[in-house]
C-alpha cells in the first residue's frame, strides 16, 4: 500500500500508545495529519488507514460492500466477548440477514414501553440516595443502564436470573476497566488459560457462565412462549427471515450477549459524561432545567425524547468525548481514490470518530462543551456520527439516545446534584471505549421540586 501521511513512529511504540494512551495517539497524529493517516496499531490488521474527514467517510460509508466490504474477520478483537456468530462478527449475506431480524426490536410501539421503564429505574435508583452522600456517576447510570438492558433484552428486573446475569455482566466488563487490563484484548498471546486463578482463565469461566444463564433463558421462553412479552429475545424466537427461517440457539445466544455487552455500557458512558459536563457548566444547566420545568410531560416519553436543548446537550456530549472512536473497518475491494490518494486492494479503512468530532472546520473551539452548536447548525451523517454509519451503523442507537434523554431528563427534574469537585475530567480506555477517568464523582444534594404542575409520577418498581 502507498504509504498515505505515515506518523513514522515504530510499530510496536503506535501500538502501546493504541492501548494504553488512544487520544493522546490520535490527537498527536490529528496535529500533523487532519484528514487521513496510516496507524499500524494492534487488533486490526498490520495497517489501518484512519480517516476522519467528511467527504471521505461519505465516500466510504455509502459504498458499503461495492467499493467497500465490512468484513467481520477484522472485528476479530470482539470474539472474546460476544462470540462467532454476533452481528458485529458475521459478513456479508448473513449479516444482513441477521440486522433485518434484529431491527424491528429497536423500533416501533416498544420505545413507548420502553419509556416508561427507563424513567422508573432511573428514580428508583437515585430515591435511595441521602442528602449530601456522594456517589460515582458513572457506577449509578451502569446500575441504570443495565437494568434497563435486561428488562428490554430478556424481561427482567428482578430475581434469580436477574441477579446473576447482572453480576456476571459487570465481572466481565470490569476485567477490562483501564488501559492496562484493555492488553487482554488486543494481544492474543495474553489470552492463556492458567487456571481458574488466572486472569484469562477468571474470564473465561465467567463467561461461560453467563453464556449457560443466557441458554436458560432461552430454553424457558422457548418452551413457554407468552403473547404478551415484548422483550427482544421472544421477539427474535418469532423472527422468520425471508425463507421463514427462525434464529439457532447459538445465533441467540451471541446476539444477546452482544446486546447485553455493547447495548448498557456505552449508553452509561454517555450518560455519565452528559451529568459531568452539565454540572460544570451552570449556564447549561439552568437552561436545560428551565427547558424541563417549562416543557417535560413525563407521560408523553416521546415529547422529551424531541426536547431540542436536551437533544443538543446530549449530542455535544456524543461530540466532545466520543465513547466508540472508531468505525469498524472496512476493506477496499475495487480500486478506489480516496481524498486524491489511490487506494489498493485488501487497504483496511477506518473512520475515526473521535477525531472528526474534534475538527475545528465543523466544530470551532471543538475542546469546549457548546450544546449551541447544534441547534445553530444541523450536521450530516459524516459529520457528527457517534455511532457509525453505513451496513454496520449501532443497531441499538435509537434506544441509546431515548434511554440518555429519559434517565437524565428524570435525574435534572427530580434531584440536585452536583460535582464532587471542579477539575477536568480526561477520557481514559475501557476495554473498547472511552470512559470518564474516575467515574465523576459526584454528591446527591436532594429532592427538587419541580415549578411546574407536569411533575413526573413514577411508580417504583418493586
Amino acid at each position: 500500500m502507498q504509504q498515505i501521511n505515515d506518523l513514522g513512529i515504530p510499530p510496536w511504540s503506535q501500538r502501546l500508545q493504541w492501548v494504553l494512551n488512544p487520544v493522546g495517539y490520535m490527537e498527536n497524529a490529528f496535529k500533523k495529519y487532519p484528514d487521513l493517516f496510516t496507524a499500524k496499531i494492534v487488533g486490526f490488521g498490520d495497517t489501518i488507514l484512519f480517516v476522519q474527514h467528511p467527504q471521505a467517510l461519505q465516500q466510504i460509508l455509502t459504498n458499503d460492500r461495492q467499493q467497500f466490504s465490512a468484513p467481520g474477520k477484522y472485528n476479530k478483537i470482539l470474539l472474546p466477548l460476544v462470540g462467532h456468530k454476533s452481528l458485529f462478527c458475521l459478513d456479508g449475506d448473513e449479516h444482513k440477514r441477521e440486522r433485518k431480524l434484529l431491527m424491528p426490536s429497536f423500533h416501533g410501539e416498544r420505545m413507548h414501553a420502553y419509556g416508561e421503564l427507563i424513567g422508573k429505574i432511573t428514580e428508583k435508583a437515585f430515591s435511595q440516595f441521602s442528602a449530601n452522600e456522594p456517589f460515582i456517576a458513572q457506577v449509578t447510570m451502569q446500575q441504570i443502564s443495565l437494568q434497563v438492558i435486561l428488562k428490554v433484552v430478556f424481561g427482567l428486573y428482578e430475581g434469580e436470573s436477574y441477579e446473576k446475569i447482572a453480576v456476571l455482566l459487570r465481572s466481565i466488563l470490569n476485567r477490562f476497566n483501564s488501559p492496562f487490563n484493555s492488553l487482554f484484548l488486543y494481544f492474543p498471546i495474553l489470552q492463556k488459560d492458567l487456571g481458574p486463578w488466572s486472569p484469562w482463565g477468571i474470564f473465561l469461566r465467567t463467561r461461560k457462565q453467563l453464556d449457560d444463564l443466557i441458554y436458560q433463558e432461552i430454553n424457558e421462553c422457548r418452551q413457554n412462549p407468552d403473547p404478551n412479552r415484548i422483550d427482544i429475545l421472544s421477539l427474535l424466537i418469532d423472527a422468520k427471515d425471508e425463507n421463514g427461517e427462525g434464529m439457532t440457539d447459538e445465533q441467540l445466544g451471541d446476539e444477546l450477549m452482544t446486546l447485553l455487552l455493547a447495548g448498557h455500557e456505552t449508553t452509561a458512558l454517555a450518560m455519565s459524561w452528559a451529568l459531568y459536563w452539565i454540572h460544570r457548566y451552570p449556564q447549561v444547566k439552568e437552561k436545560l432545567v428551565q427547558e424541563l420545568d417549562d416543557s417535560a410531560d413525563f407521560n408523553d416519553p416521546m415529547s422529551i425524547f424531541k426536547l431540542p436543548y436536551l437533544t443538543a446537550v446530549c449530542n455535544e456530549t456524543l461530540r466532545i468525548h466520543s465513547v466508540a472512536m472508531l468505525t469498524f473497518p472496512r476493506e477496499v475491494v475495487e480500486p478506489v481514490e480516496l481524498l486524491g490518494y489511490d487506494l489498493e486492494l485488501g487497504t483496511i479503512v477506518m473512520g475515526c470518530l473521535y477525531l472528526t468530532h474534534q475538527r475545528e472546520d465543523l466544530y470551532p473551539d471543538a475542546k469546549k462543551f457548546k450544546p449551541e452548536r447544534f441547534l445553530e447548525r444541523q450536521y450530516s451523517p459524516y459529520e457528527f456520527i457517534p455511532f457509525g454509519g453505513g451496513a454496520r451503523r449501532c443497531i441499538g442507537d435509537a434506544l441509546a439516545q431515548y434511554e440518555m434523554k429519559l434517565a437524565l431528563a428524570t435525574i435534572l427534574s427530580n434531584y440536585q446534584l452536583t460535582l464532587a469537585h471542579n477539575r477536568v475530567i480526561k477520557p481514559s480506555r475501557r476495554g473498547v471505549v472511552l470512559s470518564p477517568k474516575g467515574g465523576v464523582k459526584m454528591i446527591f444534594q436532594g429532592k427538587r421540586n419541580r415549578k411546574t404542575m407536569k411533575s413526573p409520577e413514577l411508580s417504583l418498581i418493586s
